[in-house]
């Protein structure tokens, strides 16, 4: 399994030479398909681990992600459904991006995660696991564990309003997202000797309300299972 992962690591520099060219087709088709309303760049580091931290909304979210971010080359981490079709099997492939199989413990996708990270890489993962199109649903705990293992910058995310893209374009309109990166952090013990599974499970109870303070207030529903930011706590959560 460990040398699964590094041949998968030490094969990026190949993918970003593809990325190069890639990214720059994928912002100039996708910004013709898609309208994306951007604020928060400046809070994704230039270098360094760092996990895009996201809301999970639509298909295209990876898509759009990978497109509005100019200065580094995102991972995303794909469940394993979408490595069946064809069409979907290549884009991981070409790009360079990875699987997960949800359901259980996938040691392999979080080896991966955790060597990526290691090598200074950017790294999509949805908090909550899955799609979750009517509003932000309970997260796992895998971000905590992932960002504690490589003291990664955390980048809370939210994205609104790209469920609708197909209706969109058959109409033949462009599609839209809202897109907000918000404050950077890094996770903390808060002075205890260990990370225990209900530390992480608190630590990404704090998370989600990030990403819920992201979303405009005329989408409040959205924020799901994390509208009451009055309920917004800090205790492991170190700002940059």
């Amino acid at each position: 399994m460990a040398n699964v992962a590094l041949d998968f690591v030490e094969k990026q520099a190949l993918y970003d030479q593809r990325r190069k060219y890639l990214h720059k087709a994928l912002r100039f088709v996708g910004f013709r398909l898609c309208n994306v309303d951007v604020q928060g760049l400046e809070n994704i580091p230039d270098s360094g681990p760092t996990i895009i931290m996201t809301n999970h909304i639509s298909v295209i979210d990876p898509i759009v992600l990978t497109a509005i971010i100019p200065h580094r080359y995102l991972i995303a981490m794909a469940k394993a459904e979408a490595y069946r079709g064809w069409f979907t099997r290549g884009v991981i492939n070409l790009w360079g991006n990875y699987i997960i199989r949800r359901g259980e413990v996938d040691r392999k996708a979080l080896k991966q995660s955790i060597d990526l990270l290691h090598d200074g890489r950017l790294l999509m993962i949805a908090a909550e696991g899955t799609r979750c199109p009517n509003g932000l649903g309970e997260p796992k705990d895998g971000v905590a564990y992932i960002a504690h293992k490589t003291d990664a910058v955390v980048v809370p995310t939210a994205i609104v309003g790209a469920q609708d893209w197909k209706d969109r374009l058959k109409r033949l309109n462009k599609a839209y997202a809202s897109v907000t990166f918000g404050q950077p952090f890094r996770f903390s013990l808060n002075g205890a000797p260990r990370l225990t599974k209900a530390m992480r499970e608190d630590m990404m109870q704090e998370a989600m309300y990030q990403i819920a303070q992201l979303i405009p207030d005329e989408e409040a529903e959205k924020r799901g299972n994390f509208q009451d930011l009055a309920n917004i706590t800090t205790e492991y959560l170190n700002f940059l």
